[in-house]
């Protein structure tokens, strides 16, 4: 399966950052990161406008892959696929 077939429902881990602020979602992110294994699914959700901008150059920079990302309701969710 490829990463544009995979279904968004699955995650191996979820970190809500909802109501936090830059950084702070992306050290969350990076917490859990640390303790998932290599190819793990982590769901994020925050509602920092600015997350998209770190998730997208998280990811670029760490080797990970940002498989997905929505935004519903000023609610911004990321899945990443740990490197």
């Amino acid at each position: 399966m490829t990463d544009s077939e995979w279904p968004a429902e699955d995650c191996d881990a979820q970190v809500d950052a909802r109501g936090l602020s830059c950084p702070l979602p992306l050290l969350k992110a990076k917490l859990e990161l640390n303790r998932l294994a290599s190819g793990a699914v982590l769901k994020v959700e925050a509602t920092d406008a600015g997350s998209q901008r770190d998730f997208r150059a998280f990811a670029t920079l760490a080797g990970h892959s940002l498989l997905r990302e929505e935004v519903d309701n000023g609610v911004y969710r990321y899945w990443l696929r740990k490197a």
